[in-house]
């Protein structure tokens, strides 16, 4: 009887730290329901604020956009004439390098477009 009574106390303890272990496995697997559910509900209420921002501000962008439309000409006119000026001085070809408003070589004719 000696032989089976620490078998049986190790077969006990072992289901006991069963038991446990199942507990918290079914502990953990709530708390990752309400972790998730609370991460969802979330997201879908910025989900809606943001969907209601997007709403309010369409006007106001397709205002933005119409005077830009609007304007476009006369900044391709001034984009145009600072060009000229800076073929004629070169004091300032160094600031239409930095914006990237090269004019083409003196000499070179305009490649036309396809």
């Amino acid at each position: 009887m000696n032989e089976t009574e620490p078998s049986s106390s190790a077969q006990n303890e072992i289901l006991d730290q069963m038991v446990a272990m199942r507990h918290q496995a079914f502990t953990l697997l709530l708390a990752l329901v309400v972790v998730s559910g609370t991460l969802t509900v979330f997201l879908y209420r910025q989900s809606s604020l943001t969907g209601k921002d997007i709403a309010a501000i369409k006007p106001q962008v397709s205002q933005m956009l119409e005077a830009f439309r609007h304007d476009q000409p006369g900044m391709e006119n001034f984009v145009k004439q600072l060009t000229a000026y800076g073929v004629t001085h070169p004091d300032f070809q160094p600031i239409l390098k930095k914006y990237g408003l090269v004019p083409p070589p003196a000499g070179t004719p305009a490649v036309p477009k396809k």
